[in-house]
C-alpha cells in the first residue's frame, strides 16, 4: 500500500470528535452551549501541492485544531481560500492580495455568526498562509486580540514572487502590531528560518514557542511529547488572549 501523504497523517493530539458546519469556504466548529463565544479564524498554508486527495479543511491537521479549539470554548472558523498563481519573468507570481481578501471575508462572516463574540477574535496562520497576515499586522482593528503564526513563511518562497503592491509580513510587521505568537521549529527550511529571524527582529515583543527537534508541520510529522506540548501551549496562548 502506498505511503499516506504527509498532509493526511494524523494530528498529534486526539481531541473529542466534533463535526463542523460547512459553507462553501468555511468550516465552523462551534462549542457546546449558547455563547457568545470568542472567535478563532484558522488559515491554512499555501500554495498547496498539486494532486491533493483532500482540501485543507478535510486534513486531520485542521480538523484537529478546529476540534481542539472548540473544546476550549472558542468558535473556530477554518477557512478555505484560493491563491492565484501565474508565471512571470522572475518566477511564479502569487496573488496574495486576492487570497487575503478571501480570508478577510471569512473573518467578517465568522464575526457575524449569531454565537460569536465579535469583539474577541484571534487569527491563526500556518506555514505559507502566514503571508496573508501582512495587512492585519500593519493595520489591526480594535477587536483583534492577537495573531498566532505556526512554522510561518513570512517572506516569498524561493522561485516565487508576490504580486506587485503586496508587502510580506517580515516587511509589514512593526512595534505597533497586535500581540503575536510565533511557533518556531528547529529543523526548519533555511530560507523559511531566515525570514522568521527577520520578522522577530522587526516585531519587537513576541511570545515565542520553540520546538527544537520539530520540523515543518511538526504537528502531524513529529508525534512526540515536545510536539504535543507545543500545540497545547499555543492553544492556551490563544485562549488567554481571548480573555484579555
Amino acid at each position: 500500500m502506498a505511503e499516506i501523504p504527509e498532509y493526511l497523517r494524523p494530528f498529534v493530539l486526539s481531541p473529542p470528535a466534533r463535526e463542523p458546519e460547512r459553507t462553501d469556504t468555511v468550516d465552523t466548529y462551534r462549542p457546546d452551549g449558547e455563547g457568545p463565544f470568542p472567535v478563532v479564524v484558522v488559515v491554512h498554508g499555501a500554495p498547496l501541492p498539486p494532486g491533493l486527495e483532500a482540501q485543507p479543511r478535510d486534513w486531520p491537521l485542521y480538523r484537529g485544531y478546529g476540534r481542539l479549539l472548540a473544546e476550549q470554548g472558542l468558535l473556530t472558523a477554518v477557512v478555505g481560500y484560493q491563491l492565484p498563481i501565474t508565471p512571470g519573468p522572475d518566477g511564479l507570481v502569487l496573488d496574495y492580495a486576492t487570497a487575503a481578501d478571501q480570508v478577510a471575508a471569512a473573518v467578517t462572516a465568522a464575526r457575524a455568526d449569531p454565537r460569536a463574540d465579535a469583539d474577541r477574535v484571534v487569527l491563526w496562520f500556518f506555514s505559507g498562509g502566514a503571508m496573508l497576515s501582512a495587512g492585519w499586522l500593519r493595520d489591526a482593528p480594535a477587536w483583534l486580540r492577537g495573531i498566532a503564526l505556526t512554522y510561518p513563511v513570512v517572506t516569498p518562497l524561493p522561485g516565487m514572487v508576490a504580486a506587485p503592491g503586496f508587502a510580506a509580513p517580515a516587511e509589514a510587521v512593526g512595534p505597533g502590531a497586535p500581540p503575536l505568537l510565533v511557533t518556531r521549529v528547529g529543523r526548519e527550511h533555511p530560507g523559511f528560518a531566515a525570514g522568521v529571524e527577520t520578522f522577530l527582529t522587526r516585531a519587537g515583543d513576541v511570545e515565542l514557542i520553540e520546538v527544537p527537534n520539530g520540523q515543518h508541520s511538526f504537528d502531524i510529522a513529529d508525534h512526540t511529547d515536545e510536539s504535543r506540548a507545543a500545540v497545547r501551549q499555543a492553544v492556551e496562548w490563544v485562549r488567554k488572549r481571548q480573555a484579555v
